[in-house]
């Protein structure tokens, strides 16, 4: 497994003139990997079923003969999860830090989740694949057989931020048995309208000239994403997925999969799941743009009895997610995973 950065760093500790000790800080091993998917097989939009995976080992993971919890965090939409680790999130230094203030140490697994049209919303559709048994089975069962792990929900926890965010709250409501405790960052797509005639129209004119996929950095193709995700079709090709309009006549059928898809339309039917969890978490920026609807669903827990933590803090969407990674969601899974 090809390692993105190993390094290790030494420094000695005196009183005095008098040596005590010489002390090793080592950094975490990062390792970029490859991990083959079932549940992506034969998707229609031809994503590859190899998946690029980002794997954190704590120092000390080579010698320990330890097994360590694990956390999954999810990536946004429109960049791919090696922007997250060498931008965002500041891997692996930044955990480095972290364990050295204390932190407990742990195994964090970022799957890539870029596909043709820039994001899979963490969906599951004929059109994309399964992207919730990628990730809640075929990775974690990987995972598992091939890092020491504490194989256990207790001793896994789902995160992400943005899409990821939304994958989080998605996922995490239909697998209670795979993981056990979930932090949701600004959650995306929490209520779903599907788009207006206006832009359906232009997005037409776009396909008719032929769609630029797989561009980095752009939300351009966000509603093909989201169509793909949401409203596929197998009989519609070449895009394999339906639009709220057609010749500019109104799809109700189509339009009412968008509001399908939006965990506060659902959310009433995984009461059960939820109560499975032993600590929820959601926050969300103050200058967030994605406040409202995450205060609705705050609110929606705390009336269906969900027990869970909400936080508006002072940010953007995404100027403090990587500061808020080390703070706050490290700190909120070392007190809520089994460690041992």
């Amino acid at each position: 497994m090809p390692k993105i950065q190993s390094k290790i760093y030494s420094a000695c500790l005196f009183l005095g003139s008098l040596l005590l000790s010489t002390c090793l800080f080592a950094q975490g091993d990062l390792q970029q990997i490859k991990v083959h998917s079932p549940s992506l097989e034969g998707n229609l939009n031809g994503d590859s079923a190899e998946r690029d995976v980002y794997v954190y080992l704590p120092p000390g993971y080579e010698d320990s003969g330890r097994r360590y919890p694990v956390i999954y965090f999810l990536h946004g939409y429109g960049v791919g999860a090696e922007i997250y680790v060498n931008g965002v999130l500041g891997l692996p230094g930044s955990v480095d830090d972290a364990l050295a203030a204390g932190a407990q140490d742990f195994i964090l697994v970022m799957p890539d989740a870029f596909n043709k049209y820039s994001g899979s919303m963490y969906s599951n559709s004929p059109t994309i694949g399964d992207w919730e048994s990628w990730i809640a089975k075929d990775l974690v069962s990987y995972i598992d057989a091939n890092y020491r792990t504490l194989a256990q929900r207790e001793s896994r926890g789902l995160s992400g931020h943005s899409m990821g965010g939304y994958g989080t709250l998605r996922i995490g409501m239909k697998a209670p048995e795979v993981f056990g405790a979930l932090y949701a960052m600004s959650s995306c797509c929490l209520l779903n309208n599907a788009p207006p005639q206006e832009r359906v129209a232009a997005e037409l004119t776009r396909m008719a000239d032929g769609i630029e996929d797989y561009k980095m950095g752009s939300f351009e193709n966000a509603m093909l994403a989201q169509a793909s995700a949401w409203a596929p079709n197998p009989d519609n090709p070449p895009y394999y997925l339906d639009l709220p309009y057609s010749d500019g006549v109104e799809q109700p059928l189509v339009q009412r999969k968008w509001t399908a898809n939006s965990p506060l339309v659902f959310v009433d039917q995984y009461v059960p799941a939820l109560r499975q969890y032993r600590a929820i978490f959601l926050d969300v920026g103050n200058e967030d743009g994605l406040e409202a609807t995450n205060t609705q669903l705050d609110a929606a827990l705390t009336r269906l009895g969900i027990e869970h933590a909400y936080e508006i803090y002072a940010g953007d969407h995404g100027n403090r997610v990587g500061q808020r990674f080390i703070d706050n969601l490290l700190p909120f899974f070392t007190g809520q995973l089994v460690l041992q």
